[in-house]
């Protein structure tokens, strides 16, 4: 690529659509086929998923070294719980990324802050995020580079209502400092638990009711409560937390 006349001598995606998942694997799965457990990374990493950026670091410093290479950017997002579970490698990773693979701004999904949500997404605590934030940012001071992170945020989630959207508003102002703009509604997708989520109203792991917005008014106001840009829908009554549906009464329903 480097030879073709028409390359301008910058890469702007060096990933996939998680950028540092280049090079993880698990042996297990190597060795016996597809694991009945199916969740790698949540709630914790597991033993038999090494998670080393090595190759990848190796990959990133060999690619800047070829004639005509001037820039080589990361422009999926990272998982950066990932990164902050890496002790041996990881805060060279954010090193390699932060001083030559960040044109301007890197991309992080955190998605949501709240507990109730995070658990039904398979997504870390915030703890990690901030890890992550905190030596980004230390090292992008350190090499005179004034650049930042943003985050990717959704709205309507199955499970999250008005009430956990107001903490993620107070998360983001407190911890983050920043008014957010990337805010997406959820959408279901065919062949993810979430989508079963959104369609059966129930945890697929426990088999408890959760809540599910479906209002297409009051999905958009969960995104506007974090925005900023809220108001209150017409025609939609407001959201009462009384609304959810009460495991006990329901399996009470199901005993019946």
């Amino acid at each position: 690529m480097s030879r073709d006349p028409a390359f301008k001598g910058t890469i702007h995606d060096i990933s996939g659509p998680t950028a540092n998942m280049y090079a993880v694997e698990c042996s297990k799965k190597l060795k016996t086929g597809a694991c009945e457990d199916k969740r790698c990374i949540y709630p914790e990493i597991c033993p038999a998923l090494k998670i080393d950026h090595a190759r990848q670091i190796h990959l990133l410093k060999e690619i800047r070294s070829k004639p005509g290479v001037k820039n080589v950017f990361i422009g999926s997002g990272i998982r950066y719980d990932m990164v902050v579970a890496d002790k041996k490698h990881g805060r060279d990773y954010i090193e390699q990324v932060a001083r030559y693979h960040t044109s301007g701004q890197l991309k992080i999904a955190p998605e949501h802050s709240e507990a109730v949500v995070l658990r039904l997404m398979g997504k870390p605590s915030p703890r990690s995020l901030q890890d992550f934030k905190t030596q980004f940012e230390e090292i992008s001071k350190a090499a005179g580079k004034k650049q930042f992170l943003t985050y990717y945020l959704i709205a309507a989630y199955p499970g999250c209502s008005d009430a956990e959207m107001e903490k993620l508003h107070q998360f983001v102002s407190r911890e983050l400092k920043l008014n957010p703009e990337q805010v997406q509604i959820f959408t279901p997708t065919p062949s993810t638990y979430a989508s079963v989520m959104y369609h059966t109203g129930l945890d697929p792991f426990s088999g408890n009711p959760i809540f599910v917005e479906k209002n297409l008014k009051r999905k958009e106001h969960q995104k506007e409560i974090i925005t900023g840009t809220r108001h209150s829908p017409a025609g939609v009554p407001p959201f009462k937390p009384s609304t959810r549906p009460s495991p006990s009464k329901t399996r009470q329903r199901q005993r019946k």
